[in-house]
């Protein structure tokens, strides 16, 4: 049975802390204003200012930040300001014992994926892979904010993407995982990246080279991560990079040939990632439904 935190309502307390890299107040004041207008009580943490090299403080003090906020039981969600890296760093120092007796929301993407693969491999916990307070400009509405309320308050959400020829088009009904590619490889050999048979998983990258998308999706594939999985999602790769040498495939390519082996459903384009207002929120750790067709890729959970 997963650990599965409560839908919130208006008054509920949520807060905004650092697991990463470092980052100041005003940066996350729209994020503060959006939230607050969901009828949210947003608490600052004590990592938001703090400075560590490029961290929000020292490792200890953000786990010791980010631990308090897992034991109060007045916090109902904790929004991850930022990535960057450093959240790994913090895994093994925490005590979740609090936090599974009265789960809450965690949300974040990028390098904030390592704490939602943990959750989910080690405590069988749901989270929420979703724009964070660094991406928030405005209270405007869009895809991110949507689907991130939407799960936040209902528990539910959809995302769809536009057909792309590569597809591999069929349904697949899985617990949908994943985030950054890149943090996902970087947890390879370790308790936060189990068994993935049976599972959805959806990925995404920022500013790589061609090469070393082929180099993750490789040990991804020597580790046994792809060949059980129910289907492959493939989120935006963005800002990537070639080599004088070019690698002689684009990033869709790659990853195709990757899995293409295993013939399962295979979706491209997928609203997910480092894109701002179109970075569609997922829970992770939670069964979806996915539709692959010529008319589109629908992901129901």
């Amino acid at each position: 049975m997963n650990a599965i935190p409560q839908i919130l309502k208006s008054n509920d307390g949520a807060a905004i802390a650092s697991t990463a890299r470092k980052i100041n107040l005003k940066d996350i004041l729209p994020a503060l204003d959006l939230y607050s207008s969901w009828g949210l009580n947003v608490r600052i943490s004590n990592t938001i200012g703090k400075e560590c090299n490029q961290f929000a403080g020292s490792d200890k003090e953000r786990a010791e930040d980010l631990q308090r906020l897992f034991d109060d039981k007045d916090i109902k969600a904790v929004f991850c300001a930022r990535g960057g890296y450093g959240t790994a760093r913090i895994l093994d120092s925490l005590d979740y014992g609090k936090f599974l007796e009265n789960p809450k929301w965690l949300v974040g993407y990028s390098d904030v994926t390592a704490l939602l693969m943990h959750l989910y491999y080690k405590y069988s916990a749901e989270s929420i892979h979703g724009t964070m307070p660094v991406d928030i400009k405005n209270r405007q509405t869009c895809p991110a904010y949507e689907t991130l309320k939407s799960i936040l308050f209902e528990n539910k959400t959809e995302i769809s993407a536009p057909y792309n020829p590569m597809n591999v088009c069929s349904s697949a009904e899985g617990d949908l995982i994943g985030g950054n590619l890149s943090v996902m490889y970087s947890l390879l050999g370790s308790e936060s990246f189990g068994d993935t048979a049976g599972k959805v998983l959806i990925i995404e990258d920022l500013d790589e080279y061609i090469y070393h998308i082929d180099r993750m999706m490789t040990a991804l594939k020597r580790a046994g991560k792809l060949s059980g999985l129910k289907a492959l999602l493939v989120g935006e790769f963005v800002k990537l990079h070639d080599n004088d040498i070019p690698f002689g495939k684009d990033y869709r390519q790659v990853i195709y040939d990757s899995v293409a082996e295993y013939h399962i459903p295979v979706a491209f384009d997928i609203p997910v990632g480092h894109i701002g207002t179109r970075n569609c929120a997922f829970i992770h750790g939670h069964k979806a439904r996915i539709e692959i067709t010529e008319g589109g890729t629908l992901i129901q959970q």
